[in-house]
């Protein structure tokens, strides 16, 4: 027989609007990763034993919840309604997953054996919640990946699984240890006097929460050391920010000049939109890319918009002394409605203002995502970018030993957004066991060890550099080796089973009602 639900629907409704307020404090700047436990079991109590409608609502309202704090730094300069925006449309996706798992719970009881419903109802309910979370990431317009489960752990003590899983994989491993919690509380095992039986998943769930906990992260080679000056320069980089072209390069260079004289620098890196103006065109921009790159004795590794044609890119370039670009990177991900406007004429007719504020529209990039620095393969990443598992795994594929991450967080000074992606660099680093530069022009920037710690930083809203020594590493993790099979089968795979699981549901109740009565 299918569950009844454990709460009616005008009770679970704020209970799950409450699961989404502490599935934001999971995130950074509050950062309490134990809120994700129990914001998903909220919200799995929520759909059990519920309808789809019913689901839906209750999907929604988590969703909202949760997305109106947690991106809430994109109503920061143009108002409410992209923020709203983003929220419904995200939240829209959360009450479709939420729909399948109430179906999964559902249907499982039906079809499957009283002793297999705890794992195949967890391991389903993971899945299917990962599945959620890789729609969200790839549509529409390439996705929003951010504020997944996975990614709150990043200060928990299971982040060293996202080396052998990713992201992907540790968000379905915690969904489905919870999911298997909250079905040990529900089995009416559990009141059987005298019966060790609910003894033995208890144990085989603690059993397996320990070894998540212990498991020590994918250990890559070391391969010596890289010595990056990072200069984070505070300059007048945001959209709104009064400036005339050039003031962003004075910044950056100004903020450069402590470094001048120093010795054995293997490269210079500035963020994300450090040059404001072309040094193709421009002999003086060009002039003092040379003076920095010579005063310092490397390469410069910045970040320009480069105009080919009709068409904009967002460009990270390498500059040598004499020889000006030699290697380029397009950025691969540009953000929707930030950077171009998908289905522009669609949009302007809605909101032409805000839409007539985007001027150009980038292209995206399809050239490598790694520089060769004097030997040194250096895995690269713009802004958005960094939220997308393929274009991170890429890079170390291609040979990447060492991460540099641009960034301009300069619209959404005094938020938390710069945290948030900040964490997602961490778990980068963790991930492909490699170190992460993470730079941008106004904080915070941190460079990140493979293992998730920091070893230097700079405050946010400050100019300054970091001159350290960054391990290099070699070797690839499972979580790149295997992570885009793991990502599919998960969600696929739970999408699948779950559809098996209604087919066989409904042929059995046919059956049922077949039988006649003895």
């Amino acid at each position: 027989m299918p569950p009844r639900p454990i709460l009616p629907l005008w009770a679970a409704v704020p209970v799950a609007v409450l699961a989404g307020v502490l599935f934001d404090l999971a995130f950074p700047s509050v950062a309490w990763w134990p809120m994700a436990f129990v914001s998903v079991a909220l919200a799995l109590v929520t759909l059990v034993g519920r309808r789809a409608w019913g689901a839906f609502l209750t999907g929604l309202a988590y969703g909202l919840a949760f997305y109106l704090l947690n991106v809430d730094f994109t109503a920061e300069w143009v108002g409410p309604l992209p923020w709203l925006a983003l929220s419904l449309l995200e939240s829209l996706f959360v009450a479709g997953g939420a729909v399948l798992i109430s179906l999964a719970y559902r249907w499982v009881p039906v079809v499957v054996p009283r002793r297999g419903r705890i794992l195949v109802t967890s391991v389903l309910v993971g899945g299917l919640w990962t599945a959620k979370e890789a729609v969200i990431g790839g549509f529409p317009y390439g996705g929003f990946p951010w504020g997944r489960v996975g990614t709150s752990q990043v200060n928990g003590p299971f982040a060293e699984v996202v080396s052998w899983t990713g992201t992907a994989g540790l968000t379905f491993l915690l969904v489905a240890l919870v999911a298997a919690a909250v079905e040990l509380v529900r089995s009416p095992r559990r009141a059987r006097e005298g019966s060790i039986r609910p003894l033995l998943p208890v144990g085989v769930l603690v059993l397996v929460a320990t070894v998540l906990i212990v498991v020590p992260a994918w250990s890559t080679t070391p391969a010596g050391t890289m010595r990056v000056a990072s200069v984070q320069g505070n300059g007048p980089a945001g959209y709104f920010d009064e400036r005339q072209a050039g003031d962003i390069l004075a910044s950056q260079y100004d903020a450069t000049e402590p470094l001048f004289g120093e010795e054995d620098v293997d490269v210079v890196l500035w963020p994300e939109g450090s040059v404001d103006i072309d040094p193709d065109s421009s002999p003086v921009v060009a002039a003092a890319l040379d003076r920095v790159a010579r005063q310092v004795g490397a390469p410069l590794v910045a970040n320009r918009i480069d105009k080919r044609g009709d068409e904009y890119f967002n460009m990270s370039f390498l500059w040598r002394e004499g020889a000006g670009i030699e290697q380029t990177y397009d950025k691969r991900n540009p953000v929707p409605f930030g950077e171009y406007v998908p289905d522009r004429d669609f949009y302007a007719s809605i909101a032409p203002d805000l839409i007539g504020m985007i001027g150009r529209d980038y292209t995206p990039g399809t050239n490598p995502p790694v520089f060769d620095i004097d030997g040194t393969v250096a895995g690269l990443a713009i802004c958005f970018d960094v939220i997308y598992d393929a274009l991170i795994w890429e890079g170390a594929r291609d040979g990447a030993e060492i991460y540099l991450f641009q960034t301009n967080n300069a619209d959404f000074r005094g938020t938390d957004e710069n945290l948030q992606q900040l964490a997602v660099a961490r778990l980068r680093a963790i991930e492909t066991g490699r170190s992460v530069v993470n730079l941008s022009t106004v904080g915070t920037s941190q460079v990140i060890a493979p293992d998730g710690s920091t070893i230097d930083g700079l405050p946010a809203d400050e100019p300054g550099h970091m001159l350290t020594d960054v391990p290099l590493r070699t070797g690839l993790t499972p979580a790149v080796l295997v992570g885009p099979w793991v990502n599919a089968l998960l969600a696929w795979g739970s999408v699948i089973v779950l559809a098996g699981l209604g087919i066989a549901a409904r042929r059995r109740s046919r059956g049922h009602a077949k039988t006649p009565a003895p």
